[in-house]
């Protein structure tokens, strides 16, 4: 029988030492898009197994063109269903570097919050798993079934080293439940559990002109501008209502159902209470849905970056030679990335005014996952969750991806469940990124509670 009060007295007596550990894991400057950080990037695997191995699980490292898998489990127990736990090690670059206000990767409590990059995406979330296996191990209980971890370090990357072993290792990693925290809860002190994730296509649009920068006053007028070129493309991929137009883009989306939309309804968001906290004076987006059925479970056109021309101090009049950008689709379930270039490919040709060439490269995708949110896996995941943060968790979707799950999913044919313990305002992918330090110690509890509502 599971001694929750052994667990409790343990976690509670070994806050120091977790928050510790948290802190050591953070001050690896593990940025997967930096090929300069490979040492970084191992030493962050070697963290991860050298913990995993300490709690007595059996680990090794799986390595491809990439930085290593870690790959954990503890000893079968026959009968009982077996738990995936997928994270990653690995963490966004920190720029614009100027804009944190504490180095990235020196950790530091402020207001509560423990402040570093990766500290909520994804080490302090990941962790909380490995410590709560632990917990048990260290309490001298037996965990009531097998737990396997499964920590890239390419997530943040397109998670290519994964893709590339997945069927190697689909045997390995078998199993009834994949377990992910990489997202947040509902609201401060209102947790959620997450039934579905977006799926992604990102691309960099080339913009080819002139075979060198031109004089704007000499050749002005004489030639397409590749900078004016791509802005007009970009403009016209996205209605002023938010319906992009991409031909075909909307096929294979499936709708809300009503009880979604009612449920979300009931959930007392307020958008301006949103625009206040992200700083911005209006909210928009595609016409005849709300924010959260925007940010949930609508498809999404963005720019991320612009390229090309001149942007040093001053002033320098050119036609430059060339511009790009970094584009993003969100998918939501069904609609399938190689569809999406095959639909951007022919708007772009269509759109493509004469005396310039746009190039397509082709980043990354990943197909959006949905899961059923009566599976007695999730029944289980809200009795855990409800008990780690004293509060009955929501069911949501979330508006961002990450492509690997629905590969995994189709490989292991297993159930999933998406634990989120971050908030929405901890800045993932921004300076100052936040995980709260209570919610760290919830997620802890939770996950202790979790196996043993999995098992039953």
């Amino acid at each position: 029988m599971t001694d929750f009060s052994a667990l409790d007295r343990f976690l509670q007596n070994n806050r120091q030492s977790h928050l510790d550990e948290l802190f050591e894991l953070l001050r690896i400057a593990s940025i997967s898009a930096d090929s300069t950080k490979g040492a970084e990037m191992a030493q962050a695997a070697n963290w991860v197994e050298a913990k995993l191995a300490s709690g007595g699980l059996k680990t090794k490292q799986i390595h491809g063109d990439g930085p290593p898998l870690v790959y954990a489990e503890s000893a079968p127990v026959p009968g009982k269903p077996v738990v995936l736990i997928y994270g990653h090690y690995d963490v966004q670059p920190v720029d614009p570097l100027h804009l944190w206000d504490s180095p990235p990767f020196e950790p530091v409590l402020k207001d509560g919050n423990i402040v570093a990059r990766g500290s909520t995406d994804d080490k302090g979330q990941m962790l909380t798993h490995v410590q709560s296996v632990l917990a048990w191990h260290q309490c001298g209980q037996k965990l009531p079934l097998q737990v396997k971890f499964l920590i890239e370090g390419q997530e943040e990357n397109g998670s290519e080293v994964l893709e590339a072993k997945l069927a190697e290792i689909t045997e390995q990693i078998a199993c009834d439940v994949i377990v992910i925290s990489d997202s947040s809860q509902y609201a401060k002190g209102q947790p959620a559990i997450t039934y579905g994730l977006r799926g992604i296509a990102y691309y960099e649009l080339r913009v080819h002109g002139p075979k060198a920068d031109l004089h704007s006053g000499s050749f002005g007028g004489a030639v397409t501008n590749p900078a004016l070129a791509l802005a007009r493309i970009l403009t016209e991929m996205k209605t002023a209502d938010g319906k992009i137009q991409l031909p075909g883009f909307y096929d294979s989306v499936v709708e809300l159902v009503p009880s979604e939309r009612e449920m979300w309804a009931s959930m007392n968001f307020s958008d301006e209470v949103f625009a206040k906290q992200l700083g911005v004076d209006a909210l928009t987006g595609e016409a005849g849905y709300t924010t959260l059925e925007r940010r949930w479970a609508r498809p999404t056109f963005d720019v991320h970056g612009l390229l090309g021309g001149y942007q040093g101090e001053g002033g320098k009049t050119i036609i430059p030679s060339w511009a790009a950008a970094k584009i993003s689709f969100r998918l939501v379930p069904n609609q399938d990335p190689k569809t999406v270039s095959k639909q951007l490919q022919e708007f772009v040709h269509s759109h493509t005014p004469p005396g310039v060439r746009v190039e397509i490269v082709d980043l990354h995708g990943g197909r959006g996952v949905m899961v059923n949110p009566n599976s007695k896996f999730m029944r289980g995941a809200m009795q855990a969750v409800h008990e780690g943060f004293d509060a009955m968790p929501v069911l949501i979707r979330e508006g961002g991806s990450i492509p690997i799950v629905a590969q995994m999913v189709e490989a292991t044919k297993a159930d999933v469940l998406l634990l989120g313990w971050g908030l929405d305002d901890d800045g993932a992918h921004s300076p100052n990124e936040k995980f709260c330090l209570e919610d760290y110690y919830r997620g802890i509890r939770a996950s202790s509670r979790l196996w043993h509502y999995l098992a039953e």
